[in-house]
């Protein structure tokens, strides 16, 4: 092994071990989110004005410190001002808009938002938001909302006339109607949608007479599911902009509900940090966790009490019984060991690869659980959705290729443990996989992700995370009778192609050709190009470069810094502090186990 990576693998080993909490697992720390700091700050002030008051006034001055300087907002302090973050921003202050610091902000803000709207007419900022989402209103609607409720639309009562009905009346029906009747929110936002729904419902100028009957004896029974979906936490889906949301339009919806309220507030008021800013989840503690667990080599890099311990707590985090909130079976994992969390199909392929890591014989009723979960979830298109199968109307519930190739890689690594029965429905599943790969490749030899993007890039994908994750789960793969493996080896070559391409002169990779080089992009495709199972002297050379600028990257600082990579639910950027570490340990670990390094 060359010295330089040898002595730069080594040193951040021992940091990402130091990372461990409580000798079982990582949490991480999520950036801080002007967004979420909004929402949090402006649901407690409609909750209670006076025992929140101090927590309003310190995120009012996080705000006021944080903002960018064209007068808006972005989703972290490193990223560049948005309009639905400004506006939240914006509504927010309005609860201390008559303090002295805070009237030239809330001016340049307003500045901000017309040269995207026009005007600071409520037409117009309606119109604006609803164009920006199109038919998804998961976020259009909240941002609306908050607009509304903090007198930016009007004061009139014709506020609500800017704000689309959400059908919260249809939450009473069974389930399984749902991805038949084509809501108009995702999957994980049916709180926002009832809250929202009902607030709407209660203070509209307008409406349809039998509609409102309707809605009126669906009330009672839409905040029942609502209260039963609540974790015990008080988060729903540990996610303090929903929680928030949701909060803010009970309370203006005269519904105070203390079941209901008092949890929820409860969680928005410990979920501040001491800066006074709101990160945009509690933790990405079991993601983390089994990206670490891969990072190190599983047990042999762990050792044998850390390796236990660790496998314990992840076999501990499978969801045993049917998910209140989704209806999701047993059998996943969540990307949070918090009672928020609901199952996924990119956590729970990484749970079973970093099982099969810690420990080859590890339950098999654990392992055997999830691979069923994961079958049963797949789409009809062959890829995988994130949450539900059959959602794939609005964007964050469609097939993604990255989380179909982490599927694939699942399987593989369990694949000759399994009985014959079991091997031929994962067969069936993974050829599926792979047709869905194949059809979705770009003419480029690219693959676009779903939940990462690069914020310099004009559509705000990141092909470079994409390809990168897709060719490491079709270099995993050690059987392919059930798919030509002529075919998969032409998409691996066509990716290899462009990633190759995608190098930056300074040698590392940013989300797309051209694009600022980052750690974690870099670390990315390093690690792709080291797992193929093909090469040629322009992908070791690219592979070469790559590490010494990852050395590099990585070397004289504490912990490699964060880019705001990470998209989270309704398009929202956020960072990692352990991203560029995890994925650099990765990638320098991969590289130095290739025979051809």
């Amino acid at each position: 092994m060359d010295k330089s990576l040898e002595g730069s693998l080594s040193r951040l080993e021992q940091k990402l071990i130091g990372e461990l909490q409580s000798g079982c697992c990582w949490r991480g720390k999520l950036s801080s989110s002007a967004l979420s700091t909004a929402v949090a700050m402006f649901a407690l002030s409609k909750v209670d004005p006076v025992k929140y008051g101090g927590l309003v006034q310190k995120a009012a001055r996080w705000l006021l410190e944080n903002a960018n300087q064209d007068g808006g907002w972005g989703d972290t302090p490193e990223s560049p001002s948005n309009i639905s973050t400004t506006l939240l921003a914006w509504s927010a202050l309005s609860v201390v808009e008559h303090g002295q610091p805070y009237e030239k902000l809330i001016e340049n803000a307003g500045q901000y938002i017309r040269k995207t709207t026009g005007t600071l007419e409520p037409a117009d900022i309606s119109r604006t938001i609803l164009g920006h989402y199109g038919k998804d209103r998961t976020f259009s609607v909240p941002i609306l909302t908050m607009c509304a409720l903090a007198g930016r639309l009007g004061k009139d009562g014709s506020e609500w006339d800017h704000v689309i009905q959400l059908p919260f009346e249809i939450s009473v029906l069974p389930r399984c109607f749902f991805r038949l009747i084509g809501l108009p929110v995702v999957s994980y936002a049916l709180p926002a949608l009832i809250a929202m729904g009902m607030l709407r419902h209660r203070k509209a100028r307008k409406y349809n007479l039998v509609m409102k009957i309707i809605r009126d004896m669906a009330a009672g029974r839409s905040l029942e599911v609502l209260r039963n979906s609540l974790p015990s936490s008080g988060g729903f889906l540990e996610a303090i902009p929903l929680t928030g949301f949701v909060t803010m339009s009970l309370v203006a919806a005269g519904c105070r509900d203390e079941s209901i309220i008092g949890p929820c507030s409860g969680f928005l008021e410990k979920s501040f940090r001491e800066d006074g800013s709101c990160p945009i989840d509690t933790n990405l503690a079991t993601w983390l966790t089994t990206l670490s667990i891969k990072a190190m080599g599983g047990a042999g890099g762990l050792g044998a009490e850390k390796a236990d311990a660790v496998e314990k707590w992840l076999t501990a985090q499978q969801y045993r019984d049917v998910h209140p909130f989704t209806g999701a079976a047993p059998g996943g994992w969540a990307w949070t060991d918090l009672p928020g969390g609901v199952p996924d199909a990119d956590d729970t392929s990484g749970a079973l690869i970093a099982l099969k890591l810690l420990n080859k014989s590890s339950s098999w009723q654990s392992v055997s659980a999830g691979i069923d979960w994961l079958i049963d979830l797949q789409n009809s298109d062959g890829g995988m959705p994130t949450f539900c199968r059959g959602w794939g109307r609005l964007p964050f519930d469609r097939s993604c290729p990255e989380i179909t190739a982490h599927m694939l890689e699942a399987f593989s690594c369990w694949r000759n443990e399994m009985d014959d029965a079991r091997r031929e429905s994962v067969d069936a599943s993974m050829a599926r996989g792979l047709g869905y790969l194949r059809k979705s490749q770009k003419d480029d030899g690219s693959w676009m992700p779903l939940w990462f993007g690069n914020q310099s890039a004009k559509d705000h994908g990141n092909p470079t995370y994409g390809t990168s994750r897709v060719l490491i789960g079709l270099s995993a793969l050690n059987r392919t009778d059930f798919f030509s493996d002529e075919i998969r080896l032409l998409m691996i070559s066509r990716a290899a192609v462009w990633l190759v391409k995608a190098q930056n002169p300074d040698n590392g990779w940013g989300g797309d050709i051209g694009l600022p080089t980052t750690v974690e992009e870099t670390a990315l495709a390093v690690n792709a190009l080291s797992v193929l199972p093909i090469t040629n002297p322009e992908i070791e050379s690219a592979k070469r470069k790559g590490i010494d600028k990852l050395i590099e990257l990585a070397d004289g600082c504490d912990l490699p810094p964060a880019s705001p990579i990470g998209l989270y639910f309704s398009m929202l950027w956020y960072s990692e502090r352990l991203y560029p570490l995890i994925f650099t340990v990765t990638a320098l670990k991969t590289a130095s186990t290739r025979k051809h390094y």
